[in-house]
């Protein structure tokens, strides 16, 4: 028999844990590397960007051509790349963790 007093609990319990792991997420620092080091993204698990550092040898290095503000460009957008990959092995880490091992399509 259905009950709608438990649906309405378990979908309260739902958004319970969507709040918990937004929370986590939020607090979760990670970063990811490019040129071996000469560029550091740091990105919460929300995927928001909140720090970027580049070596000032990768900067002091350039002759001020196109090439090499491009390939600074480059190592760039892979830090910030590494970075989000991350987060995304976090965000699938902590969903994994909550379910306790429950598979749903669409995480892996």
């Amino acid at each position: 028999m259905f009950n709608p007093l438990k649906l309405q609990e378990m979908l309260s319990q739902a958004s319970q844990m969507q709040e918990e792991v937004q929370r986590k997420l939020a607090q979760t620092v990670i970063e990811g590397t490019s040129g071996g080091g000469a560029v550091t993204a740091t990105m919460n698990g929300k995927k928001q960007l909140l720090k970027l550092h580049i070596d000032p040898a990768a900067v002091t290095s350039l002759t001020g051509s196109t090439a090499d503000v491009e390939m600074l460009e480059d190592l760039i957008v892979a830090a910030v790349n590494d970075a989000g990959r991350k987060a995304e092995e976090a965000l699938q880490g902590q969903l994994k963790g909550m379910l306790g091992g429950i598979n749903l399509p669409g995480i892996s």
